[in-house]
């Protein structure tokens, strides 16, 4: 679900701040667990089969998150060793997570080019926001071992991690500079000034995505799909292709932000 498309703009977003603010009237915590559970629907409608796996990777680094935190607080020799090993192991149960998901596939190929065997693996695709999922609770886990994580409430971890502005392009947040936002009782209340201020960012960044970002593409995918169908583009074709990808790039990235910033906002 992009944050252009007529689904999110006029279905979902609408449905999640009504409901949040509803819910929150008269529980911090189901206003929370609604958001969790609105970012797990908005991951999910990518495709529904990962968000076991984003469910076990919270579980999972909730876990460890807790046994560490518990190690630091009992303040001697053996479980400071425990919970750094605790973290180490971790941290390696999640960069194999990853590298499994973004590299196996290319591994085995070049194996097989390297080796003439012919070794294959079930298709492996790419979930969505993997490293960005991956690297916000690997951060989470470092701030626990070193002290700055005081609170250990899995429905607001699970909306730290999961919160969908950020959830698939970033960026990695710090459960220290995040939670304590969610932890006010104001938040759950509208705020006009801010409801405004943010619609306006979200527009601004629609605009960006819309009639900038897409405008431009129109010059820079020819020119890639000709390369790729064995075409050489000239030289003049070749730079503008370049150049218009460039400010794709940049005005899609600078669209997310924009829409990213708006909606936490509201």
């Amino acid at each position: 679900m992009l944050f252009n498309s007529y689904v999110f703009i006029f279905g979902f977003l609408p449905i999640t701040l009504v409901g949040f603010f509803l819910l929150g009237r008269t529980s911090h915590r189901l206003a929370a667990l609604w958001l969790a559970a609105a970012s797990l629907f908005f991951y999910g409608w990518w495709d529904e089969r990962y968000v076991g796996l984003l469910l076990a990777s919270i579980a999972f680094n909730f876990g460890a998150g807790f046994l560490i935190g518990r190690s630091k607080g009992q303040h001697n020799g053996t479980s400071a060793h425990r919970s750094k090993v605790l973290l180490g192991s971790a941290i390696t149960v999640n960069l194999i997570f990853l590298v499994y998901f973004k590299y196996a596939n290319f591994f085995v190929d070049n194996l097989n080019q390297l080796t003439g065997s012919a070794w294959t693996l079930a298709n492996v695709v790419l979930p969505l926001g993997i490293s960005f999922f991956t690297f916000t609770q690997i951060a989470f886990l470092v701030d626990t071992y070193q002290g700055k994580v005081k609170e250990f409430n899995f429905v607001h971890y699970a909306l730290f991690v999961t919160y969908f502005p950020h959830l698939i392009a970033g960026p990695v947040l710090h459960h220290s500079e995040m939670m304590p936002q969610f932890a006010k009782r104001a938040v759950c209340r509208i705020n006009w000034d801010n409801m405004a201020v943010g619609l306006s960012i979200f527009v601004l960044g629609l605009a960006k995505k819309v009639l900038l970002a897409d405008s431009v593409s129109d010059f820079s995918t020819p020119v890639f799909e000709a390369v790729k169908a064995g075409g050489t583009p000239m030289l003049i074709e070749a730079w503008v292709g370049a150049l218009a990808y460039t400010l794709q790039l940049y005005f899609d990235f600078s669209a997310y932000s924009d829409m990213a910033i708006g909606l936490s906002l509201m």
